[in-house]
């Protein structure tokens, strides 16, 4: 049977024998009801009128005497329905009396590039770009320190986002493959965090608790609850979505208990049982902009190895059409001979950006990665991973190592989904 895979701004047909196929595992996208555009501004304004664990925005300048307002807003990698999240927002900010030129947008890049004025326009709409003053924080400029955590690291943060009268998050909630979630806490560190805070945060994706789906004694999940609550956020909107403009939770109010809410909603949808692992598994980032480079795209390889055999095979679908996307990253996959390389130069001397390079590496630890893109061979062999021009070849080599009845599952939107195999805690890994 014939499936179609997302890549880039297209799409790719993958012909899979029934035989073949175990399962195709994908996200819950049933909608509440028929869709309806309206249903987004319901869902969103229900979610602001009913905050969790807070009073009302409203309430909250009030209370504050707030006469400014930081709204921190996901970058380019994380799409986000902001044309429903961010109007009644502001019309609720601006409702108490903060007036635009007291409003302002900071983008939590972490580390990565600047937007430029035109994907801003894209991502947010001309009129609120026009409207209110958009920055992209830059995690080595414009910084304060706040204190030290209970670690001892030094909370440095966006100086904007500082000093801001009333600190507002917004964003998605979806599976992230060390902090467990994304969303709430996680727009603080590493979203406006510095540099060498979002490194040593970084560094602890080694811990087997950081994981893919996991909140429970999380370490990276604690130190950014942690961060969040130090720097004083306010107020979050998160959302839960079906696909890229349909919303199917909102949750709003206090960054710990609205972000949860969401979390445990979107557990509902977005883990996935299987009854055992498959020979091979084909994983599609869902294409732009999730497979915009190597970088981003490692995500989907989180999700199938938690669905591969030992010794398995992944077929990883990812355009990347923007190359490797990260100039440590890039570096760090150039420089090694070999994956214990970069295992090594992970402990001994480690960057930011080179823990994507070591990501992939410990998944080779248990599969071979086969690799559909637009990049040139010699990048995907260099993160020790074998080209295909495309599917039907991966196929044809998956099919000479694990022979014709290999079983197969298919995961069209691999970053959205955690796999369990059935009998297993939902808040747990299976591959740590």
């Amino acid at each position: 049977m014939q499936y179609r895979l997302a890549y880039g701004k297209d799409w790719l047909v993958v012909d899979i024998p029934d035989s073949n196929l175990s399962a195709v595992l994908e996200p819950d996208r049933r909608p509440l009801k028929k869709p309806n555009p309206q249903d987004n501004h319901i869902i969103i304004n229900q979610a602001l009128s009913h905050p969790a664990g807070s009073p009302t925005i409203g309430e909250l300048i009030r209370r504050k005497k707030a006469r400014s307002a930081v709204i921190i807003v996901n970058d380019i990698t994380r799409p986000t329905p902001y044309h429903w999240m961010l109007p009644p927002l502001l019309e609720a900010i601006e409702a108490e009396g903060i007036t635009p030129e007291h409003i302002k947008l900071v983008i939590a890049l972490g580390i990565h590039r600047p937007h430029t004025l035109e994907e801003n326009r894209q991502i947010f709409g001309p009129e609120i770009c026009a409207r209110y003053q958009v920055i992209n924080h830059n995690c080595d400029d414009n910084l304060i320190s706040l204190g030290r955590l209970s670690n001892g690291w030094e909370l440095v943060i966006n100086r904007e986002v500082a000093e801001a009268d009333l600190l507002v998050a917004t964003g998605v909630v979806e599976l992230h493959y060390f902090a467990g979630w994304s969303g709430g806490r996680k727009s603080i560190l590493p979203g406006v965090a510095s540099r060498s805070l979002i490194e040593a945060n970084h560094r602890m994706m080694d811990n087997p608790k950081a994981c893919l789906g996991n909140y429970s004694d999380n370490p990276v999940n604690d130190l950014m609850l942690e961060a969040a609550r130090m720097t004083g956020l306010d107020f979050i909107l998160n959302v839960v979505t079906a696909g890229k403009d349909e919303i199917v939770y909102a949750a709003a109010g206090d960054f710990y208990l609205a972000w949860m809410e969401a979390v445990k909603y979107a557990e509902g949808r977005n883990v996935v049982y299987i009854d055992q692992p498959a020979d091979v598994v084909i994983a599609s980032c869902g294409g732009f902009p999730k497979d915009i480079n190597a970088y981003q795209a490692q995500k989907a390889l989180d999700a199938a190895v938690q669905a591969v055999k030992p010794g398995g095979t992944i077929i990883w679908v990812a355009e990347c059409r923007e190359g490797l996307g990260e100039e440590t990253f890039a570096e760090w996959i150039k420089s090694a001979h070999c994956p214990k390389d970069i295992e090594k130069r992970f402990y001994e001397a480690f960057e930011l950006g080179g823990h994507k390079a070591f990501a992939i590496c410990r998944i080779l630890d248990k599969a071979d990665i086969l690799m559909v893109s637009s990049l040139p061979e010699e990048l995907v062999k260099a993160m020790f991973v074998t080209p295909c021009r495309d599917i039907a070849l991966a196929l044809d080599l998956a099919r000479q190592k694990h022979g014709h009845k290999m079983s197969i599952l298919l995961m069209p939107q691999a970053p959205r989904i955690a796999v369990r195999q059935a009998g297993q805690s939902i808040n747990s890994s299976s591959n740590q």
